[in-house]
């Protein structure tokens, strides 16, 4: 019995590093990094620079520490700012030992070589695209070469047949083809009408795309994934676009509100695209273009206040005599962000995913219904129209989405 507690004991006391990422990741990782400073200082190494009895201590209430006047405790709230590091009452000291086990841990050099070597080994059955190139050039020739030989022993037999003819019977003299078609007035008529209808239609075409955006995709000065931030990480666009809820326009989210997250987030860490050239490295850098923006001073935490506009490009634009609310769409009427901008959770690059014509509009208005859920507004007008249409429910074009004055003003 007592062999068994002794070794209960002993195993009690081996810190587990695995189990410490998950409570660094559960409780730490929101204020502190492993090998960078961030709202508090980095965290590697750290069981070495305090005595493990002061950790316990600091971890659990660091106000009553700063309060008795602890030396390290105040220099430590000093230093940044005076900022109060959360009590976590609820860790025990073997919590707290995986912790320091998880920000002490230092994979073994040989692994992380495996890693990366396996990582950078390519795929066994992989066919590379300039194989499966070559071999579609290859096919090409060799068809070009056969209608070659094909044509030429055509002409051949077309000539010994034409030699024999001439020589049984002479030929009428034939007259040039565009001889014949001037002067037969019905083809030439025909042509003529054929002719200005075909430029009529392409001229049209032409004029119609004018002023039409779709699939414009601008290269903006600090790269954007809505691909990460839309899809991965499953942000709302109108936490970034907030005022799309009480505005005509959508709005360009403020820098600031990049920083409620990219103060805490200096590095990328989820996956890569490096077949578009979309590495960590690569985002990583578009983090610190937004540092050099807001003025953040990444090693001391605090804005320096020197600031740089970002000249954003504009991708969606509406003629000015043509009138959008967001509010109406977004909040009144409940229209999802995606039925205008698509599948903006998949796009890397954002751009104009709808053509955003007139004719495009007014298809949207005689195919959505009103949404009246919930809106006194609506309740008296949507039941008078809805028994003279004969409906139970209203599309926007029955309820006078189609009248000019409602777009143009």
């Amino acid at each position: 019995m007592a062999l068994m507690l002794s070794t209960t004991l002993v195993n009690a006391q081996e810190a587990d590093p695995a189990a410490g990422k998950k409570l660094f990741n559960a409780n730490c990782a929101a204020c502190h990094k492993l090998n960078k400073k961030a709202v508090g200082p980095a965290l590697k190494g750290v069981s070495a620079k305090y005595d493990k009895e002061w950790l316990y201590s600091w971890i659990k209430n660091s106000a009553a520490m700063i309060k008795s006047g602890d030396a390290q405790a105040v220099a430590i709230w000093e230093e940044y700012n005076k900022t109060a590091m959360t009590a976590f009452p609820q860790l025990s000291n073997q919590d707290i030992d995986n912790i320091l086990a998880y920000t002490d841990y230092t994979p073994p050099a040989a692994e992380a070589t495996a890693a990366v070597a396996v990582a950078a080994a390519p795929a066994p059955n992989a066919i590379s695209n300039e194989i499966i190139l070559g071999a579609l050039v290859l096919v090409f020739g060799i068809l070009v070469v056969m209608l070659i030989l094909v044509n030429r022993t055509l002409q051949k037999i077309a000539a010994a047949q034409g030699v024999e003819l001439v020589s049984q019977e002479e030929k009428p003299a034939r007259k040039p083809l565009w001889v014949a078609f001037a002067q037969n007035q019905f083809l030439v008529l025909m042509s003529v009408v054929f002719l200005l209808l075909s430029s009529a239609y392409f001229v049209y075409g032409y004029f119609m795309q004018v002023g039409v955006d779709q699939g414009y995709m601008p290269v903006q000065p600090i790269h954007y994934s809505h691909k990460i931030h839309a899809g991965a990480n499953q942000i709302e666009c109108k936490y970034c676009h907030s005022s799309a809820r009480v505005s005509k326009h959508s709005g360009i989210p403020s820098l600031n509100v990049c920083m409620n997250c990219h103060k805490n987030i200096a590095e990328y860490n989820g996956e890569e695209d490096l077949e578009n050239g979309y590495t960590k490295d690569f985002y990583t850098k578009e983090i610190k273009k937004l540092y050099a923006a807001v003025g953040w001073d990444e090693e001391n935490q605090r804005y320096t206040g020197e600031t740089e506009p970002v000249k954003w490009v504009r991708i969606h634009n509406l003629p000015d005599f043509a009138y959008f609310n967001h509010a109406q769409h977004v909040q009144v009427g409940k229209v999802a962000c995606q039925k205008c901008h698509g599948p903006v959770e998949e796009m890397e690059i954002m751009y104009q995913y709808s053509p955003l014509t007139m004719g495009w509009c007014i298809n949207c208005h005689r195919e959505t219904n009103v949404q009246v859920e919930s809106n006194e507004y609506y309740a008296k007008i949507h039941d008078a129209l809805s028994k003279k249409y004969g409906v139970e429910q209203l599309t926007v074009a029955q309820m006078g989405g189609l009248e000019c004055g409602k777009c143009h003003y």
